[in-house]
């Protein structure tokens, strides 16, 4: 952890630096994803209309990564808009989303800079409407030179989607590079992907209960340790991304191996006998 996200730990609420002092420095995540659910059920709740539960998500979105800045979280990745929502969502709520994401940009860059926090997109943007692109585009070239917290946004984003269009940028590749498919390595692959800058996320939290990956991040989640909580996104605020890396932290990471906990490991396999039935 860098001096300066140190120093900015005495900006973290009383509850949350209180979380903060009983987690350990040197197992501190790099990257944490965090599939964002339930703005529309927050809503139904409260007899609210389903836009408000996004706008509250929005408000969220911007405190949880001010936190993540605090304590010198790397990576951040937020699943904001799926490709799925694009295509199966009612044309009005998929265009209230738009209007609020470039909403959400214009409003918070200047915070993007105060807390360091750079900007960054994963998922077909090209398909966004232009007028969205554009504020992306400003946006992230304006926080391009922050050195902290890097907050990705996964917009019009399906994991299925990345890897065709991984395969398909590899398979280019290797025409214009004369290579055989014979020899493709994971390393091919993971270079071809949208996550290609950025190291596999250690921790992959998802609001709202529901016990599914919704097509994010089907290859990089590999070896993620998944957190669930029943609270619904619009509710979720920075102490309670520190109580997930709380959790975080308990976890034993094998990666396929073996922990110390499990039983003696014969020394000559060939000598054990196979029962029968």
């Amino acid at each position: 952890m860098s001096s300066s996200s140190i120093n900015r730990i005495n900006e973290l609420t009383a509850e949350e630096r209180a979380v903060y002092a009983t987690l350990k420095p040197e197992q501190m995540p790099q990257h944490v994803a965090i599939i964002m659910d339930g703005n529309g059920r927050w809503a139904g709740r409260r007899l609210l209309k389903r836009f408000q539960g996004h706008q509250q998500g929005a408000k969220c979105v911007q405190l949880v990564t001010e936190t993540a800045s605090r304590i010198g979280l790397p990576w951040l990745t937020l699943y904001a808009f799926s490709l799925e929502n694009n295509l199966r969502r009612p044309r009005a709520e998929v265009s209230f989303l738009m209007r609020l994401l470039r909403s959400y940009l214009e409003s918070n860059v200047q915070r993007m800079m105060d807390n360091n926090v750079r900007m960054k997109y994963i998922g077909r943007t090209h398909e966004l409407p232009p007028e969205v692109q554009e504020k992306m585009q400003w946006a992230e070239e304006t926080t391009a030179r922050n050195t902290g917290t890097t907050l990705t946004l996964a917009l019009n984003y399906g994991a299925r989607c990345e890897l065709v269009d991984a395969f398909r940028s590899l398979s280019t590749e290797l025409k214009h590079k004369h290579r055989s498919a014979d020899h493709i390595t994971e390393e091919d692959i993971q270079r071809h992907l949208y996550t290609a800058h950025m190291p596999d996320p250690d921790l992959l939290i998802r609001t709202s209960g529901e016990m599914r990956i919704s097509n994010f991040l089907l290859w990089q989640i590999a070896y993620a340790e998944i957190y669930v909580t029943d609270m619904y996104w619009p509710d979720f605020r920075g102490i309670h991304l520190l109580q997930a890396i709380s959790d975080f932290q308990r976890r034993e990471r094998r990666y396929g191996g073996l922990s110390d906990s499990v039983g003696e490991v014969e020394e000559d396999p060939d000598r054990i006998r196979i029962a029968a039935g």
